[in-house]
């Protein structure tokens, strides 16, 4: 009897842990299945601890189970597999620190019928082995997990429902014109550059933060879209084929723009391809669109459009191919054709910036048939995205570049050039810090032993940042001048690359991944 309450305490126990866990996995990865099962199998991975103990607690289990059919001593091997399992994985907290577990009415939906699962688990798992069964059902909570998240979508969506019907009220009230913006990356950026750049020529609202998917931007059109907006900008993010077509048949846009097709979310994609596919959708329901055709996919995205009868404007960062909108960073010069005619400025952008977010931001403004002569004279004081690129400095009079939300290949590199360029002029070392760069899929070592590489070249120290990216960031700077450095926790690497830099140098923060990642 009381090998069965000790048991039951600490399956209680156990279970516990893994809501904390999983459920702040769950979070953090946006509802999303099977991502709390490629969570923890990448903790597996990555901390080979973990594997091990998750195979000592399931051959606790197993020897558990003969105990309780011999009626033997070895039954207390099942609490002590529980309260192992309890522990597991070992480096993942339950509360979390950069990534905290909100308690939202969808988790605790979640957790209702991630209980429920677990319980009905654990109840088959009862009827035939016992109470043996109860660690064999925690140590498949990951999946469980995930089980739980499919089962709860119906619900959500229909939960949703009277939110976005109320945004689509407002919307056909109101009547502005909608600008949707997607892409690989620079969708924050872009529509933070189109609500400062036409501020002083049209009432315009746009989604907060990244605010990107259906609940995000009924929120956004309830609280901020009133009478007398005439524009409103909304960014559309995606993980799939069809969720930009569901978001565009609720907030139809009627200028839709693209700023890249690049390696973000291949993980969960697969290949470019598809994430051409997945961002294409957004001007299928637009009148006018707005691409840049240095890229070869959306150059032809562009006149199957064109063959569609849509407007079609054209952006480009090199001034030999042919646009409606070239910014062209080295000359240092931006043309802009409109109403027949051709308008240049000079064009001043950070060193770490992206020209073609300016592109697209400016190919908005033509689209929407306003006057950039006076659109022009507002890129003095850009926005600049927090933790993009950001500059600051530290006490010790270090240059700072947060570039944190940052975490595709493209941006990285470029940050990393501008940041080389810095510390040359400043005569001082070059010190990244960075975790690497995830969710692109078969790509990812590849990327990130590039990014290393590059990061060597440019004569940097790299302090890299946790386990996930480890490996590949070893690799990729073992030609390097300097030793790889490498720390568990962000703020031991911070401390010792402000140390490092010292007076003269620069730091470059590139990506930061939540602790939800090992």
């Amino acid at each position: 009897m009381i090998v069965v309450i000790v048991t039951l305490l600490t399956a209680i126990i156990a279970a516990a842990a893994s809501a904390g866990r999983w459920l702040r996995v769950a979070q953090r990865e946006h509802y999303i299945a099977p991502w709390v099962s490629i969570l923890a199998m990448l903790w597996l991975k990555v901390r080979p601890i973990n594997a091990v103990l998750a195979i000592v607690a399931l051959a606790l289990s197993i020897v558990g189970a003969v105990g309780w059919m011999q009626q033997s001593a070895l039954v207390w091997a099942t609490p002590a597999a529980l309260l192992l399992i309890a522990a597991l994985p070992i480096g993942l907290g339950i509360r979390g620190t950069s990534a905290k577990l909100a308690w939202t009415d969808r988790l605790k939906r979640l957790t209702a019928i991630w209980a429920v699962v677990m319980i009905v688990a654990g109840a088959l798992l009862w009827l035939l082995v016992g109470i043996a069964g109860l660690p064999v059902v925690l140590l498949l909570a990951p999946p469980l997990m995930d089980f739980a998240l499919k089962l709860a979508v119906p619900l959500e969506r229909r939960l949703s429902r009277k939110f976005v019907v109320s945004a689509r009220k407002r919307l056909a009230q109101v009547r502005p014109i909608i600008v949707a913006i997607t892409g690989s990356y620079g969708k924050t950026s872009t529509k933070n550059y189109v609500a400062h750049l036409l501020a002083g020529s049209t009432a315009i609202v746009a989604s907060p933060a990244s605010f990107n998917n259906e609940m995000g931007l009924a929120r956004a059109v309830n609280e901020r879209v009133v009478p007398g907006t005439e524009v409103f900008v909304a960014e559309m993010g995606v993980y799939g084929v069809g969720d930009i077509r569901a978001l565009a048949k609720n907030f139809p846009p009627d200028i839709a723009a693209i700023t890249t097709i690049g390696e973000a979310h291949l993980a969960r994609m697969g290949s470019r391809e598809v994430v051409f596919e997945a961002k294409s959708e957004i001007t299928e329901e637009a009148r006018t669109v707005v691409l840049p055709v240095d890229e070869d996919m959306l150059a032809g995205l562009a006149e199957t459009c064109r063959q569609q009868g849509k407007r079609v404007i054209t952006v480009s960062t090199t001034p030999s191919i042919p646009a409606d909108v070239v910014v062209d960073e080295a000359g240092q010069r931006i043309t802009v054709t409109q109403f027949g005619q051709t308008v240049t400025s000079e064009l001043v952008v950070p060193r770490t910036g992206h020209a073609v977010n300016l592109a697209v931001s400016l190919g908005i403004a033509v689209g929407l048939d306003i006057d950039v002569t006076p659109v022009l004279t507002r890129l003095g004081d850009l926005p600049q995205a927090h933790h993009r690129a950001e500059v600051q400095y530290a006490p010790s009079g270090a240059v700072v570049i947060d570039d944190t939300y940052n975490s595709n290949p493209v941006g990285a590199e470029r940050a990393l050039r501008g940041a080389a360029q810095l510390a040359e002029e400043r005569g001082g070392p070059l010190v990244v810090v960075t975790p690497g760069m995830v969710e692109l899929g078969t790509a990812q070592a590849e990327r990130n032993e590039a990014f290393a590489a590059s990061i060597a070249r440019s004569n940097g120290h790299l302090f890299a940042i946790a386990r996930t990216n480890r490996a590949a960031l070893v690799a990729g700077a073992s030609g390097g001048q300097h030793p790889v450095r490498t720390y568990d926790q962000r703020q031991a690497a911070v401390a010792a690359a402000v140390d490092q830099a010292g007076d003269r140098g620069v730091i470059l923060y590139e990506n930061d991944l939540p602790d939800h990642y090992p």
